[in-house]
């Protein structure tokens, strides 16, 4: 895997019987906002950036809490940008809106 910052979008859509999937989503979106790293909530995803490696082991932890939360099942999307040699960072891209 690549030592690059990349940028990882991921959109948990959460399946519950009971639960209400707005609750649910919050527990993903705390372990993304306590892991630490630059991270931009918006309406369909959560884009992070960092080592690729990184940003999997907290998509992981962030699906896991959805679950462990009462989820039944949840549906996962990523995306995910690379660049060969070089960093993809969130400001690069949107840093002349904020």
């Amino acid at each position: 895997m690549s030592k690059n910052i990349i940028n990882l979008g991921i959109q948990i859509i959460p399946k519950s019987k009971t639960l209400e999937a707005y609750t649910l989503v919050d527990k993903a979106i705390a372990v993304i906002q306590e892991s630490g790293v630059k991270h931009v909530v918006t309406p369909f995803e959560t884009v992070m950036e960092g080592t690729q490696e990184e940003l999997l082991k907290i998509a992981q932890k962030a699906q896991d809490a959805v679950l462990g939360a009462g989820a039944d099942e949840v549906l996962v999307y990523f995306r995910i940008q690379v660049r060969k040699n070089e960093d993809v960072t969130i400001d690069s891209k949107i840093g002349k809106y904020t």
